[in-house]
């Protein structure tokens, strides 16, 4: 049978356009974190997810299946022991066969301190008012599901601060902290999985495009609220504020892991009545009624911020739909407060 000039030119091509490579296994912390490297490996591969549904990093407890997932892994990306802590022993158990990616130490991030108080004010004392509340807050904290060594680890967590991280370790809430992270996975990836370059790269250019447009967008979103003060669960959104300019007058409790004591809580309402805080956000995976407890008879309304993306489900456009959301939420509820 005479071959036609349709199946040569078809024969052609496939002989002409190499298979990619089978990718190496890749696994990734959190779901942000998962979302970018998704980006990166659409079409190539698809990234393992640690902490995955609506639990947070916060107060992870390790399952069988991730330990499995990380012996298995080449290369593991986390944003750093200042905030997956449950994450620092298996890592330091890999293998050498395993690259480890702190995506907090990517060139061009852009990291800032941590913040002393729930509201934000340092304190001159000694932090003995500080020291104290951590105390009262660890002797009520309680999360069902936590084994008494998760608890305390939480507590101990608290007590100093976030882990070993001098830094607010919540680096994605600015999309150009998210660019930076995307070109180190770029190229953790390409050194991992050279066949795949090419793909690795071509991916990385749409994603940076997809980021650009995202940060303008949510300079529009957020451009008329941004004077109001507000109130959220716990301080996770100093890049999200630090690059749109909003005005976050203060966090509930300083460490989610941590429930606040009666003094904390109190201190907020006070905050929220003397600078006139329009909203006060919660967030899906910790306590929704203590934002009830500080709005009490004040004019401020209630609202949810989802800043590790709990809700969502995982993929490409996770990231991008994580910080519509936020901007969205921050617009709705502001908007709508006198």
């Amino acid at each position: 049978m005479k071959s036609t000039p349709a199946l040569l030119f078809a024969s052609t091509i496939l002989l002409s356009s190499p298979a990619l490579a089978e990718p190496p296994n890749v696994v990734a912390s959190i779901k942000p974190i998962h979302s970018l490297v998704a980006s990166i490996m659409q079409g190539i591969g698809e990234p393992s997810l640690v902490v995955e549904g609506a639990a947070s990093p916060h107060t992870y407890n390790m399952k069988p299946s991730n330990a499995a997932a990380l012996q298995a892994a080449r290369v593991v990306f986390w944003v750093g022991p200042g905030l997956e802590i449950f994450l620092e022993k298996p890592l330091e158990a890999l293998g050498s066969g395993a690259k480890v990616v702190q995506l907090s130490e990517a060139p061009g991030i852009e990291k800032l301190p941590f913040r002393e108080g729930g509201a934000f004010e340092p304190h001159e004392d000694g932090d003995e008012h500080g020291e104290e509340e951590h105390e009262h807050g660890a002797e009520e904290a309680s999360h069902e599901g936590h084994d008494a060594d998760t608890h305390g680890a939480a507590a101990e967590e608290a007590e100093h601060g976030h882990g070993e991280s001098e830094f607010d370790m919540h680096l994605w809430l600015d999309p150009m902290n998210a660019k930076a992270m995307a070109a180190q996975i770029e190229k953790t990836l390409t050194e991992a999985d050279p066949a795949n370059a090419a793909a690795y790269k071509a991916n990385l250019e749409k994603l940076n495009r997809r980021l650009d447009g995202l940060d303008k967008s949510l300079a529009g979103t957020v451009a008329p609220i941004k004077d109001k003060p507000f109130v959220v669960f716990h301080d996770a959104y100093q890049y999200f504020e630090h690059r749109y300019k909003v005005r976050v007058a203060g966090s509930i409790t300083v460490s989610p892991e941590v429930l606040p004591g009666a003094e904390r809580l109190s201190e907020i309402h006070a905050k929220i009545e003397d600078l006139g805080a329009t909203c006060v956000f919660a967030e899906p995976q910790f306590e929704p009624k203590l934002v009830n407890v500080v709005i009490e008879g004040t004019p401020a309304k209630s609202g949810t911020l989802d800043p590790e993306a709990a809700t969502l489900e995982g993929g490409p456009d996770l990231y991008f739909q994580l910080m519509e959301n936020i901007g969205a939420s921050l617009k709705d509820c502001l908007s709508s407060a006198s």
